[in-house]
């Protein structure tokens, strides 16, 4: 006997459950693969009184095979970019103004990763084979042009990117690198670069970047960098990186001096905006104040507390969390106050600075060396480059004062075609002494160049001893020539070499925040903790070559057509004209002034008596009417002669 058959309500509601029981398993699953953005402010007091302000937003995409083509908050933009051209890693800079490592630091994450060499710097990472990677970078070189409004497309040229095996970034050979150094940077750059953000400028964060007063700033850049992997998705990385010169609360600029207090700043005073409230789409909107590691020790050594409100200084909020960095000597080095601006609102504003209560002067960690970088020589034919490594005495701080150790350095750098640089020429000099390369130079890498091919490339790992105090490295060079049309508009200002990366693989910027929650997911933070090498970026060449006379070729076009003009001119007259007509026209010249007989004696070459035409005066008179006439008939014959040529 068969068993009895549920009712028909159980078995509506075992439907019911398995649905529901489904559907919360695909919502969980979708939670924890759901698109993100997060917004963050840095804001920084630095040493020559002014300020630096570190804008990042983070938005991040998990797997394509998750959510499939569409997106809600990822630019679909970058999406495809990464899809198209099967980019790993990416990185695309606009930088205006140098980053002067001597007063801003260069031993912490914000010098390391964010300060970029004048002009454009983009290189990238592709997924595919070695054959298929230079077309795919003219491709992708035209599309970021196309997307961020700028020359991008200039790299596409072979002669303007080069393929660095490890003074960059260690690869396999499928990383190339570019660098436009006069690569001009405006709104039109800022513009689809905020277009990538959820909420544009509208709100949130973003809305605090005023233009007129970031653009005024000694130093801006602003920076896109994407990871892709199939794993983690894909997470784009845009920052914005200026200093600015603080106005002080009372209108009043000062200059620096011991017995000077630094300038009083707020958001307000910065960017000429509050904060009036966050991007509804993010996932978290904060503000950081940190306080750099000169300003930690004064304050340590004075027995004052390092609170927000201490004796040197006062922040006008309580922060919501303070969060200190110890070094790798369980020293606290810096410290950072942050604010949570998730409730602020168009009634309620955000406004966070910094007022001053005591005069103080410190310093920001420096790298292991500072780096110059210079042209030698006299001429338009042949010169020298010439890197200078200046000590610091960084080592004696981290490693003790061992004077037997050593430290190493790597010079990245990429040198166009028409600078002929001669690798064989190059020279050190130690303190002053000249030594053999072998003793320095521990591994070297040359690319040489290729006329209207290829740049020169030159990566070399260097070993300097600790006891040094300076180094001077020279390479000969010869001025090429370039084709008049390869000279851009403005050829007589010279030519640009882009800035040499030089990084100290034996230092690292990484911070340590032991009092961190990892479930408070601060991009910002969790950045400043990756391994990060020391490096830093010299200077930008300006070469004079041998420039042709742009206006000798229109000169010769101008003489060339005037001497054909008048030799077909005269041809053409010569060919053309007739006796007859201009006899008729001269006797009728003649007959308007009573000369008639007279001209017809000089045409037939007869003498002619002055005293059968009167006295001398009116033979005077009538000669000096002849010539008139003459001359009116001669200006004719000019004149019907130009008319016809």
């Amino acid at each position: 006997m068969a068993p009895p058959s549920p009712p028909p309500g159980t078995v509506l509601f075992m439907h019911l459950a398995l649905l529901f029981l489904l559907a919360a398993a695909a919502a969980a699953s979708a939670a924890a693969l759901e698109e993100e953005f997060t917004e963050e402010l840095l804001l920084r007091p630095l040493p020559d009184r002014k300020a630096l302000a570190h804008f990042y937003f983070r938005s991040s995409a998990p797997p394509a095979a998750s959510v499939g083509r569409h997106h809600h908050l990822f630019p679909k933009a970058i999406s495809q970019l990464v899809k198209k051209y099967h980019i790993s890693e990416l990185e695309l800079s606009f930088t205006q103004g140098r980053w002067n490592y001597e007063q801003w630091g260069g031993f912490d994450p914000m010098s390391t990763s964010n300060a970029k060499p004048p002009g454009v710097e983009l290189w990238a990472v592709f997924d595919l084979p070695l054959s298929e990677i230079d077309a795919t970078w003219k491709n992708l070189t035209h599309t970021l042009s196309g997307l961020f409004c700028a020359s991008i497309n200039f790299l596409e040229s072979s002669t303007s990117f080069s393929a660095p095996r490890w003074g960059f970034k260690s690869n396999e050979g499928n990383l190339r690198y570019g660098a436009l150094p006069r690569e001009a940077v405006c709104t039109e750059n800022l513009t689809p670069w905020l277009k990538l953000l959820p909420c544009r400028d509208k709100a949130g964060i973003a809305s605090l970047l005023y233009r007129p007063s970031i653009y005024k700033g000694y130093y801006h850049s602003q920076k896109l960098k994407l990871r892709s992997s199939q794993s983690l998705g894909i997470i784009l990385d845009q920052t914005l990186t200026v200093v600015l010169q603080p106005n002080t609360i009372n209108g009043k600029q000062l200059h620096s001096s011991h017995r000077q207090l630094q300038p009083s700043w707020s958001m307000r005073h910065l960017f000429n905006r509050k904060l009036s409230g966050k991007c509804l789409v993010s996932k978290s909107s904060r503000i950081f104040i940190e306080v750099d590691k000169g300003i930690v020790d004064k304050i340590n050594k004075s027995g004052s507390d390092l609170s927000w409100n201490n004796e040197f200084f006062v922040l006008s909020n309580g922060p919501d969390r303070l969060t200190k960095d110890l070094n790798n000597l369980e020293v606290q080095s810096s410290s950072i106050y942050e604010y949570d601006v998730s409730n602020c609102s168009e009634e309620k504003p955000f406004d966070v600075g910094i007022t001053w209560k005591l005069p103080l002067i410190w310093s920001c960690t420096p790298s292991p060396f500072h780096v110059s970088r210079f042209l030698m020589g006299s001429g338009n034919e042949r010169g020298s480059i010439a890197l200078s490594f200046t000590s610091t005495n960084l080592h004696k701080k981290i490693f003790g004062s061992p004077n037997d150790c050593s430290i190493k350095a790597i010079i990245f750098q990429i040198v166009p075609w028409y600078v002929k640089v001669y690798y064989h020429s190059l020279e050190i000099f130690i303190d002053g002494n000249r030594k053999a390369v072998s003793d320095v130079v521990d591994k070297i890498h040359v690319t040489p160049s290729e006329d209207k091919l290829l740049p020169g490339t030159l990566e070399m790992l260097l070993r300097f001893p600790c006891s040094m105090r300076s180094a001077t490295l020279a390479l000969d060079f010869d001025k090429g020539f370039l084709h008049i049309d390869e000279y851009p508009p403005d050829a007589n200002q010279g030519f640009d070499i882009p800035s040499a990366l030089i990084s100290f693989p034996e230092f690292n910027s990484a911070r340590n925040f032991p009092e961190t929650d990892p479930l408070l997911g601060s991009p910002l933070l969790e950045n400043f903790q990756e391994d990060t090498v020391v490096k830093s970026y010299t200077e930008v060449l300006l070469v004079p070559l041998t420039t042709p006379d742009f206006s000798m070729p229109y000169n010769v076009i101008t003489f060339t057509c005037t001497v054909l003009a008048l030799y077909f001119g005269s041809l053409l007259n010569a060919l053309r004209r007739r006796i007859s007509e201009e006899e008729t026209e001269l006797k009728k010249t003649a007959t308007r002034h009573g000369l008639l007989p007279l001209l017809l004696a000089k045409l037939r070459g007869q003498k002619v008596d002055p005293t059968e035409s009167g006295s001398s005066s009116e033979s005077t008179g009538s000669k000096k009417l002849l010539f008139k006439v003459v001359f009116v008939a001669a200006a004719a014959v000019l004149f019907h002669y130009f008319s016809n040529s």
